[in-house]
């Protein structure tokens, strides 16, 4: 007899779901400990054809997954969290991690049944004796509550417990490699300072300690860690919960080992590279991850998500190191400008990264800042400045050969050199020379390559070969040309600050004036040269004006030759009484000179007379106007107890010569017949003062000492610092005066012609009609705003309305 349709269904159900899920989850008096005894594949079968005569075979996946839902709500997940709660307040490593391993393996035991359970349902599924959403659904489904349940959100502690535990397998795994490494080939470079320490401590004997575990070594317990880290990520990897909870320990494990060992190793280190190292090292933590995200053992066996997994994990620590190294080196930057070429490896490292890494705005930021608050303040020499701004030029060009980095992150300083007065002079005394640590300035220009600005035109003939052509980076200016900015070298981005040669070329000018004034004896063969040099950068018109003076120093020589062997064919009666030596300036193509007003004693001045006359008969229709004020007289003071031997200036020798007829004078006395203002006339009266000659008593009155007072407490005499090194040139305040008053000449006539005009207006007619030919220099609409409002405070213009006029009684 057949038992009843219902019995039957009854009874298949009942055999099919104690098989598929415990007992204990179906609500049934049954420990979980006690395992039911494996049923056949042809007894499931049986009992799930007797469901699929009843349809509902469909409903088995369902019922599975509701099952283990509440199951892991209700049992499995506060199981395994009330046993991590009781490992909490353990104090000692290896008991934590002992007990850690005991927890998951609990879970692990807890969830095994339904593990073998999906593993028959996706077979049948497979097979089609199941209706649901496919066997990949139905695994993604398991493994998705798995997390979502079991670890959706963790405590503090649990998380303190896993990185604990890795970071102290990692340790052990680093020490392993590297015991392992030093057994074949020393590898001390590829070992952060602190291991190398740990292991001279090891190799001597000394520490009593594990480098690996930090247990006495007698009690090390590398070995048991290694083996409890492998059963945690094969129980893991079993429950596809690996990533889910080792991911962030890792993570901030590797994170962490990367920064410590990079602040040790490369930390103000430039001048060597670091990239090859770390890419060993990286290898080797590597390794350490393929023990955490791959099966070990022989018989093991990566699935292709595993090594898909730590493909992902060694872009993303490549990605990681790229990126720290990058920002370290980025926030020394600053130092590593200052000291190339020393530091050239640790631009090419930076280059390498940057390549690599989206950090270019970052690197951009940092330098501006570092800039402005290190370098671009008054503290700063106009010539340190420089100085700094040549070594940015040259690392930024290794750095990013396109420019643009150097282009934009060194505007700042382009900026603040154009409000340093004395910027230009420095440039030029560097190009010539003359100022300190200016061999690279020199160094550029003896290469003879012409100056080249940024608003010149691209032409095609600048690109070599088309295959060559290399886009600019996004960030680059398009309206400036790249070719331009790639071929600019050095001299060219200094002189490009100011945008004109004519303010070089007029400064250098007036260095060479002075220097060519100073020498006194015609030597020129140092300023020939770079006369020669800069002409090839600058071309041959713009230096013309330098040939003159060059030139003028050769006549002279020429001249006073002439005149000397003239006076030699002279009886002795007939001779001057003293040899006059001059220099003969053609004055359009000098600048302009210092102006003092000096009345020179009637011997000198008849001397001069007498050579001006013999010039006259060299060079017919020209004459001489003396400068009385500049030169140098090499003259004799006889003392009734000593000779001084002195080279003075004119001025210095007229104050001593009139002692000759007077051995004492006043200060009032002096100034009326040397005509030179008494505070300028007091100054000169220092040197004598200081070599022992005059005396002042009273005070403004001086009088000759001719004999030595050895007895006397010496007096301390300052001179002024003006007197030394003077120049005969006209201060740069006293041309600009002079030229803003050649403007103001002409600022009048298209006042009185036009009645009122603007700023911009004035401006630009100025620049059309005035501010041509090498020697004038242009002005700004700063400048020239300010020398108007100047004229409005003294009264001679009028502004209203945004326009400037004349005021009526102006004539």
């Amino acid at each position: 007899m057949e038992p009843p349709a219902g019995a039957e269904l009854s009874a298949a159900w009942h055999r099919l779901s104690t098989a598929l899920v415990p007992p204990a989850a179906l609500g049934l008096a049954a420990p979980r400990t006690s395992a039911v005894g494996p049923l056949k594949d042809a007894d499931l079968r049986a009992a799930l054809d007797v469901l699929r005569c009843y349809d509902l075979h469909s409903i088995v996946e369902e019922w599975f997954i509701e099952v283990l839902q509440t199951d892991l709500q209700a049992n499995i997940a506060p199981e395994f969290w009330n046993c991590i709660g009781q490992y909490e307040n353990t104090a000692e490593e290896p008991q934590c991690s002992s007990l850690l391993l005991d927890a998951f393996c609990l879970l692990k035991c807890r969830l095994d049944p339904y593990l073998n359970s999906l593993e028959l349902l996706e077979r049948w599924t497979k097979a089609g004796l199941l209706l649901g959403t496919g066997a990949q659904m139905l695994q993604e489904k398991v493994y998705t509550m798995f997390k979502a349940i079991l670890f959706f959100s963790t405590t503090k502690s649990f998380q303190e417990m896993i990185q604990q535990f890795y970071s102290r397998t990692f340790r052990i795994y680093m020490r392993q490699w590297k015991k392992g490494e030093d057994g074949t080939n020393e590898c001390e470079s590829s070992m952060s300072e602190t291991e190398q320490e740990s292991d001279t401590e090891e190799g001597g004997g000394e520490s009593p300690l594990c480098a690996g575990c930090s247990s006495k070594r007698e009690q090390c317990w590398c070995p048991k860690a290694m083996e409890q880290f492998q059963q945690l990520n094969d129980i893991l990897r079993r429950l596809h919960l690996l990533e889910r909870v080792s991911a962030d320990a890792v993570t901030t494990i590797l994170h962490r080992m990367i920064e410590e060992r990079m602040e040790q190793r490369c930390r103000g280190e430039y001048e060597h590279s670091f990239l090859n190292e770390f890419q060993e090292w990286i290898e080797k933590v590597i390794g350490w991850l393929s023990r955490v995200f791959l099966q070990d053992g022989p018989l093991a066996r990566s699935s292709p998500e595993a090594s898909s997994t730590l493909k992902r994990w060694r872009c993303h620590v490549q990605r990681f190191f790229y990126r720290i190294y990058a920002s370290m080196r980025i926030e020394e930057l600053f130092s590593i400008i200052r000291d190339f070429p020393e530091s050239k490896p640790a631009v090419e490292d930076l280059k390498f990264c940057l390549e690599r890494t989206n950090q270019r705005q970052q690197l951009l930021s940092s330098l501006k800042s570092a800039l402005e608050m290190r370098l671009l303040h008054p503290g700063v020499n106009t010539s340190d400045i420089i100085t700094l701004y040549i070594s940015a030029i040259k690392a930024l060009r290794e750095l990013d050969p396109s420019m643009v980095i150097l282009e934009v992150a060194c505007e700042p300083i382009r900026k603040y050199l154009r409000t340093r007065e004395d910027t230009v002079r420095q440039i030029v005394a560097g190009l010539t020379g003359d100022a300190e640590g200016s061999g690279d300035l020199a160094n550029e220009l003896s290469k003879a390559d012409p100056v080249t600005l940024e608003n010149g035109q691209e032409s095609d003939d600048d690109i070599s070969e088309p295959g060559d052509w290399v886009p600019d980076p996004v960030d680059a200016d398009p309206g400036k040309s790249s070719s331009k900015r790639r071929s600019s070298d050095i001299i060219s981005l200094l002189v490009s600050i100011y945008g004109s040669k004519d303010l070089f070329i007029n400064e250098y000018r007036t260095l060479l004036a002075d220097r060519l004034l100073h020498q006194f004896n015609y030597s020129a063969d140092r300023e020939i040269r770079n006369v020669e040099l800069l002409k090839l950068r600058f071309g041959e018109a713009q230096m013309h004006y330098c040939e003159v003076m060059l030139k003028d120093m050769a006549d002279s020589r020429r001249i006073n030759a002439n005149i000397r062997d003239e006076e030699e064919k002279l009886p002795e009666e007939e001779r001057p009484p003293f040899s006059l030596v001059a220099v003969i300036l053609s004055s359009e193509f000098w600048p302009p000179l210092k102006e003092e007003k000096l009345e020179l004693p009637e011997q000198v001045k008849e001397a001069m007379e007498a050579y001006s006359k013999k010039y006259e008969k060299l060079k017919a229709m020209r004459t001489l106007n003396w400068k009385y004020h500049l030169g140098l007289v090499s003259l004799d003071v006889e003392l009734a107890d000593r000779t001084l031997s002195l080279s003075v200036s004119p001025v210095h020798a007229a104050i001593i010569l009139h002692f000759q007829t007077k051995s004492t004078w006043t200060l009032t006395e002096l100034s009326e017949v040397l005509k030179v203002p008494v505070t300028s006339l007091k100054r000169k009266m220092t040197l004598w003062l200081q070599q022992g000659v005059l005396r002042e008593e009273p005070q403004g009155t001086f009088t000759v000492i001719e004999e030595e007072q050895k007895d006397q407490v010496e007096k301390v005499v300052l001179i002024d610092s003006d007197e030394e090194g003077d120049s005969a040139m006209a201060s740069q305040a006293d041309q600009k005066e002079e030229e803003l008053q050649l403007f103001w000449t002409y600022i009048q006539a298209m006042l009185t012609n036009l009645e009122s005009l603007s700023l911009e207006r004035i401006h630009s007619m100025l620049k059309m009609f005035v501010m041509t030919g090498p020697v004038v220099t242009e002005i700004d609409i700063q400048e020239l705003q300010g020398f108007l409002q100047k004229k409005v405070r003294d009264q001679q213009l009028i502004y209203s309305g945004g326009v400037y006029r004349l005021p009526k009684n102006c004539n």
